[in-house]
């Protein structure tokens, strides 16, 4: 007597991995997807700092601006008296 197969055989067992590796392969996508927009993330809020860092230099370069005509006055008042 032949032993007997066990588990699923043939064209249903095939059908079964197919449906395997296409699940496999939809979570390496999603996980994929999620790390990008992880990254995504990351650099939009660098780029957002960035332009914080920026706009807080051009304000101190103007308030710099602001103060040397102040004291050029003060010193020419002073060398006045």
């Amino acid at each position: 007597m032949p032993k007997r197969k066990r588990g699923i055989t043939g064209d249903a067992a095939s059908k079964r991995e197919a449906i395997r590796k296409r699940e496999r392969r939809v979570v390496e996508t999603e996980a994929a997807d999620c790390q990008l927009w992880h990254n995504v993330g990351r650099t939009e809020e660098r780029k957002k700092q960035k332009n914080k860092e920026i706009t807080d230099c051009q304000t101190w370069h103007n308030v710099g601006r602001r103060e040397e005509p102040k004291k050029q006055k003060n010193k020419e008042i002073d060398d006045l008296q």
